[in-house]
């Protein structure tokens, strides 16, 4: 499967893709980044690329190297503010408030390409949220917290974890700004945190998983998906109730398939069905630029 956002959210569109970078429009503002995995040609031209785009990004040395992502320089073209907010709303009537800014690192608070999970997310919340009971739902390398929200949204009773004190004081933002309350914000390491919950004995009606290749914990705890992945996997499962439960895995890391993601899945878990795919985005010229894959599991 290969899956896009929704044409009904508007405050985001890519607008071209190529040689190495994307333009992307989000709410009024148009950002053009880096991307290694347009390839092609773009088909504006560049001096169209420009005159449309508000800010550019310029990596530092050493971008792109293996483990590092170095930091970079946004370049003001046209007027814009460094902070801003836009609007996730789809057809089944989840509704949130996302706040934008331009990070030293290319990123920009959210990555657009996850709508597709978030719609899948909260679907499945409501449906478990429909049998009576309040669903708990744990989001790991949670980030600024659109999933999170999403599961909120449809009732569950969500914990989220992330390793940066930064990114969940961003997503707390967006929750009260979406007008949500309730969310349990952890700052600690995923694996330790996993690792914790299946001693204690607790369980998870729904679990997120969007690791990164490279990372640390609040403690420097060392994260390399490579290496640790399929022992997280393993916790994960253990904390998974055995039945009326999903996961969703997301995976970013070059050289990863949805067959690898799934088969880790499926002998991690021993149980549940089954899909995978990519998730990608479609720019104004048809250009489909794929940027994750995707496993998820229902139970």
């Amino acid at each position: 499967m290969t899956e896009f956002p929704s044409p009904l959210w508007k405050d985001y569109e890519l607008l071209d893709s190529g040689a190495g970078a994307k333009l992307e429009r989000f709410g009024p503002y148009i950002l053009s980044r880096p991307e290694p995995k347009a390839l092609w040609d773009p088909s504006l031209l560049a001096g169209e690329w420009r005159r449309l785009a508000h800010t550019d990004f310029t990596p530092g040395a050493g971008f792109g190297k293996a483990g590092k992502e170095d930091s970079g320089t946004w370049n003001r073209l046209r007027k814009m503010d460094d902070q801003w907010w836009i609007r996730y709303a789809n057809a089944d009537g989840l509704k949130m408030d996302l706040r934008l800014g331009l990070t030293s690192f290319k990123h920009v608070g959210v990555f657009p390409e996850q709508a597709p999970n978030w719609d899948w997310i909260y679907r499945q919340t409501r449906a478990l949220a429909a049998k009576g009971r309040t669903p708990r739902v744990l989001n790991l390398f949670a980030y600024t917290g659109a999933a999170s929200l999403a599961a909120r949204a449809a009732g569950a009773d969500v914990t989220h974890l992330d390793s940066v004190r930064q990114v969940v004081t961003w997503a707390r933002g967006n929750m009260e700004h979406s007008g949500l309350d309730g969310i349990r914000w952890v700052v600690e390491d995923a694996m330790k945190f996993a690792q914790r919950e299946e001693r204690r004995g607790n369980r998870y009606d729904g679990i997120i998983l969007d690791p990164p290749a490279y990372g640390h914990g609040p403690d420097g705890e060392k994260w390399k998906l490579d290496e640790c992945l399929f022992g997280l996997l393993r916790s994960v499962g253990a904390i998974l109730a055995p039945q009326d439960a999903f996961l969703v895995l997301n995976l970013y890391s070059n050289g990863y398939s949805a067959l690898l993601g799934e088969t880790l899945v499926r002998e991690a878990m021993h149980a549940g069905t089954l899909e995978s795919g990519e998730l990608a985005l479609n720019d104004k010229f048809g250009k489909a630029l794929p940027l994750s894959i995707v496993v998820r599991m229902t139970r």
